[in-house]
């Protein structure tokens, strides 16, 4: 985000981010308001869950959860036993919660109305992912992590932030939802869509038509005078993006500094190469 928050304009209007994720992009961004869209209904469904609640009562709500399935809660002082973490150095928090982790799961598929049940499970999942099986099923292990002090602040900063200023959710197909909207002067949109050549799990519906498709919305946008930036990745693991490489050609392209890890190891990492492409800093480019 510090290098992304130097080549954004200046002054934003709306900002508006059709691949929103977590929000850690629009969240971090300064606005008059904002517009953001995602099309996995978990991914809204966690934002408009979680905003509705001012932080002592969410805190209060996740704890019962917590409290109820015996995991660890490092935040208010319920941690690891000092003979598991010298027998487990690097992975104590995932022997610890294991079991009580899958029966939240278990629990979770069964119904998958309760989203704070969600939200815990992303607390203490592995790279805390969104991920299902083909079921339906969220299938995430659990991870070497915790409800410390780091996650009570960063879900505090978020109900803050939601509470201060004016957000509209949308679950639509990210196209869609930009078509439906009234652009006005200084609006803003940034785009960090799935990435064509990564096998992750956020990218694996994505292929070359979408990659075409999305370019072409963006030039689009560029006709009609309307800013925008896009994070993409050019360069991964030998293969190059061409697509990527000759449409960004037209435009102001700035290279970003990112680590990529591998799911089976996060302490690989990868040679890839991310680039951030934009159509001003006082000039359109067409």
């Amino acid at each position: 985000m510090g290098q992304l928050k130097k080549l954004f304009p200046e002054t934003i209007n709306k900002f508006i981010e059709p691949f929103v994720g977590g929000g850690s992009v629009f969240l971090n961004t300064k606005a008059n308001e904002y517009l953001v869209n995602d099309i996995d209904t978990n991914v809204i469904n966690l934002h408009k869950t979680l905003s509705k609640f001012d932080i002592d009562t969410l805190l209060n709500e996740l704890s019962k959860i917590v409290h109820n399935y015996g995991l660890s809660f490092s935040f208010k002082g319920i941690t690891v036993p000092d003979n598991l973490k010298r027998q487990y150095i690097k992975t104590y928090y995932a022997k610890y919660n294991k079991l009580a982790y899958e029966k939240l799961r278990k629990d979770f598929n069964n119904d998958k109305n309760n989203i704070l049940y969600l939200y815990i499970l992303l607390i203490y999942g592995f790279n805390r992912i969104i991920r299902f099986n083909s079921k339906g099923n969220f299938n995430l292990p659990v991870g070497n992590v915790d409800f410390n002090i780091n996650v009570y602040n960063a879900l505090k900063n978020y109900i803050s932030f939601m509470q201060k200023n004016k957000i509209h959710f949308e679950n639509n197909d990210y196209i869609n939802f930009i078509n439906k909207i009234h652009f006005e002067n200084n609006d803003y949109v940034y785009l960090d869509p799935p990435y064509l050549i990564s096998n992750s799990e956020y990218n694996k519906f994505w292929n070359i038509s979408n990659e075409i498709a999305l370019y072409k919305l963006l030039d689009e946008l560029n006709l009609k005078n309307i800013k925008f930036g896009i994070t993409n990745l050019i360069h991964h693991k030998g293969q190059t993006n061409k697509i990527l490489k000759n449409w960004s050609q037209k435009y102001k392209i700035f290279n970003i500094n990112s680590n990529y890890i591998s799911f089976n190891d996060n302490t690989i990492k990868t040679d890839s190469k991310e680039i951030f492409v934009t159509n001003y800093n006082g000039v359109f480019y067409g």
